[in-house]
C-alpha cells in the first residue's frame, strides 16, 4: 500500500456499500409503494410488524416514528408519568432519559458495569423509592444488558421493565432475543443501526395484549376508528414507504449482523497479533449472549491523545458518549454531581469506537489496528 493511499480517509460507518449490494431490491419495493399510493400504515407496514415480532420472538410488534418515540409510547402504555420514578442509565444516549422526562416521570440513575458499559444490575435495588414504576435498561452498542438479574429485580418490587434494545435488533440472551426480555422493547430505525432506514423509524415489542393495543392506540391519535378516540394519543406512524425498505434490509440482517461479528473477532485476534491486548480493552462477550456490535467500542486510557493521531492517519472514531447524562446540562435539576457515577464518568473518557459495519474490508481492519499499534 503506498503512502497516499494508506492515508486516504477510511469510512466509519459504509451506507453506500451496503446500498449498492441491494440496490435493485430497494428500488423495486420504493416503486411497489409509491405505484400503491399507500403511503400511510397499510399492507406493507402490517407485513413489517409480522416479520419483526417473528424475529423478536414477540407476539405483537407496532412500528412507529423513531426510536424516541417507541421509548415514549411504551411508557405511555404502562400509565408512567409526573411523580413516577424510572431507572436507568447515565450512560447511553439522550432518549433513553429524555423519553421518561417527555412523560412527565424523573429519571433515576444507576451506574454501569465497567466490563459491559450496561447497567448493574446490583445498584439497581438501592435506588428504588415508593416512586418507582419501572426499570429501563439500555441494552449498549449491541450487547444484551444482564436481564435476568433486572428481572428478578423487577419482579420482587413489582416494576415494569422497558427494554431500550434501539441498538441490538438481533442480539440474544440465552437464545433469547432482545425485546422479548421486558414487559416492552423498544428499537430505532435510524440509519446508523443495523437495521436501518432512509430515516428515522422505531419499533415497540411485547408478548402482553393489553399492552399491545394500548401502544396501537396511542400511535395513531388514540384511535381505534376513525375520529373516535378512546384515549389522547399522538402521531407516530412509520410511512409505508420506510417499511417497505426495512423489508428489503431484514432479509439480510442475519448476514449483516454476522458480517459484524466476523469483524469483531477479526479485531480482536489482529490486537493480539500486534501485541496490544495488554494497553487496550476490547468489547466483552458474555458466553450465553450474542453480541450484535452495533458499535465495536474499546477502552484506551489515552483516548483523546489516540484518536486524534488516527485522524491524521485516515482512520475514523467516534466517541459514545463524551458525557454522561447526569453531567449534561439538560438533566442538572436532577441534582447528581460529578463522581456520582464513576464507572460511567471512566468510560466516557476512556471509550472510542471503531469501525464494525458489515462490508468491511479485512485490508481495512488490518490498517485500522496497525494506526493504533503505530
Amino acid at each position: 500500500m503506498s503512502t497516499n493511499e494508506s492515508m486516504t480517509p477510511l469510512p466509519f460507518l459504509d451506507l453506500k456499500a451496503q446500498y449498492a449490494a441491494i440496490r435493485q431490491e430497494i428500488t423495486e419495493a420504493v416503486i411497489r409503494t409509491l405505484d400503491s399510493q399507500q403511503f400511510i400504515l397499510g399492507p406493507e407496514v402490517d407485513a413489517l410488524e409480522k416479520e419483526l415480532a417473528e424475529i423478536t420472538q414477540c407476539k405483537y410488534a407496532i412500528a412507529c416514528a423513531s426510536g424516541t418515540d417507541a421509548l415514549i409510547l411504551a411508557l405511555l402504555a404502562l400509565d408512567i408519568g409526573p411523580g413516577d420514578e424510572v431507572i436507568t442509565t447515565p450512560f447511553t444516549f439522550v432518549a433513553s432519559a429524555g423519553s421518561i422526562v417527555r412523560v412527565g416521570a424523573t429519571p433515576v440513575f444507576v451506574d454501569i458495569e465497567s466490563h459491559t458499559f450496561n447497567i448493574d444490575p446490583r445498584q439497581i435495588e438501592k435506588a428504588i423509592t415508593a416512586r418507582t414504576k419501572a426499570i429501563m435498561p439500555v441494552h449498549l452498542f449491541g450487547l444484551a444488558a444482564a436481564m435476568d438479574e433486572i428481572n428478578a429485580v423487577s419482579s420482587r418490587h413489582g416494576l415494569a421493565v422497558v427494554e431500550d434494545a434501539a441498538q441490538a435488533i438481533g442480539a440474544q440472551d440465552r437464545s433469547r432475543a432482545a425485546g422479548s426480555l421486558g414487559v416492552m422493547g423498544c428499537f430505532s430505525f435510524f440509519p446508523s443501526k443495523n437495521l436501518g432506514g432512509a430515516g428515522d423509524g422505531g419499533l415497540v415489542t411485547t408478548n402482553d395484549a393489553h399492552h399491545a393495543e394500548r401502544v396501537q392506540l396511542l400511535h395513531v391519535h388514540g384511535a381505534r376508528e376513525r375520529y373516535e378516540y378512546k384515549i389522547v394519543g399522538m402521531n407516530s406512524r412509520l410511512d409505508a414507504l420506510q417499511a417497505a425498505i426495512l423489508r428489503v434490509k431484514l432479509r439480510h440482517l442475519p448476514d449483516w449482523n454476522a458480517a459484524r461479528r466476523r469483524n469483531a473477532a477479526r479485531y480482536r485476534k489482529l490486537f493480539e497479533d500486534f501485541n496490544l491486548s495488554g494497553k487496550l480493552t476490547v468489547p466483552q462477550e458474555p458466553q450465553h449472549k450474542t453480541h450484535v456490535y452495533n458499535q465495536f467500542t474499546i477502552r484506551v486510557p489515552n483516548r483523546d491523545s489516540l484518536r486524534e493521531k488516527l485522524r491524521r492517519r485516515g482512520v475514523p472514531s467516534e466517541i459514545y458518549y463524551p458525557i454522561p447524562l447526569h453531567q449534561q446540562k439538560a438533566f442538572e435539576y436532577l441534582g447528581y454531581k460529578s463522581g456520582a457515577f464513576p464507572e460511567s464518568e471512566r468510560a466516557s473518557r476512556e471509550v472510542l469506537s471503531l469501525p464494525i459495519y458489515p462490508e468491511l474490508t479485512e485490508e481495512q481492519q488490518h490498517r485500522v489496528v496497525a494506526a493504533i499499534a503505530e
